[in-house]
């Protein structure tokens, strides 16, 4: 990372080069199980800038931030933080429930954060592979004639395009055929996938959906209220 004149950027440049130490201290007091991933959110389709155990969702260095764990919190406190820049203070997510790409169970923690104008910038997160306990359990099982261990899968990674093509065709099979409570559904779903917070995600659903942009901000608009009232 180069030297800026810009306060803002110098700024989010020290808290990268601060999170990636981090990040290769934790790695070395957690076992090979637990996933740390550093990303860069302003650079979404290349956002993994560090990794320790990539294995455990099949990602590398310079991976799209989309490739990351199903049912993944982090990309609404993202959004809410996009959303609300009224201060700086880092969101915290913690030990929720994803999946890796394959299916494997994983608990998961999120710390995004923000620059002093409460733009986020980089998001800290941790995945736990937890299908060494649910093999132990079933070996446990076999023994008493209940089952089989499960074999391990390990995923192979994906560029941007393939990603957002995949969530939102998996979203809105019947495009813009669906009924608007469907298109709502399909929006929420890409919501929790992480689809707007790239660039041209939005434009992108519209597409699929036959509506336009404006129809889809709508959408998400509704989609809050509906959670604020939760």
């Amino acid at each position: 990372m180069t030297p800026t004149a810009d306060p803002v950027l110098a700024e989010r440049q020290l808290v990268l080069q601060v999170l990636h130490g981090t990040l290769k201290m934790l790695a070395g007091v957690v076992g090979p199980h637990v996933e740390i991933v550093l990303h860069d959110l302003d650079q979404p389709e290349r956002s993994i800038v560090a990794i320790a155990n990539g294995h455990v969702t099949g990602r590398r260095v310079g991976g799209p931030v989309l490739g990351g764990p199903r049912h993944d919190l982090g990309f609404a406190a993202v959004l809410r933080a996009l959303e609300d820049r009224s201060g700086s203070t880092p969101l915290v997510l913690e030990n929720y429930p994803t999946q890796a790409p394959d299916g494997r169970e994983l608990r998961s923690s999120t710390v995004v954060f923000r620059d002093s104008g409460g733009q986020p910038f980089a998001s800290l997160c941790s995945n736990s592979d937890l299908s060494g306990i649910a093999a132990a359990h079933a070996c446990l099982g076999q023994m008493l004639g209940l089952g089989a261990a499960p074999e391990p899968r390990i995923a192979e990674p994906q560029d941007m395009e393939q990603l957002l093509a995949q969530i939102i065709q998996g979203a809105c099979p019947g495009g813009a055929r669906m009924t608007r409570q469907h298109k709502l559904d399909a929006v929420r779903q890409m919501q929790d996938r992480g689809v707007f917070i790239v660039k041209g995600g939005i434009e992108k659903a519209a597409a699929a959906l036959g509506v336009t942009r404006y129809t889809i901000y709508n959408y998400l608009e509704q989609i809050r209220a509906q959670g604020a009232e939760e």
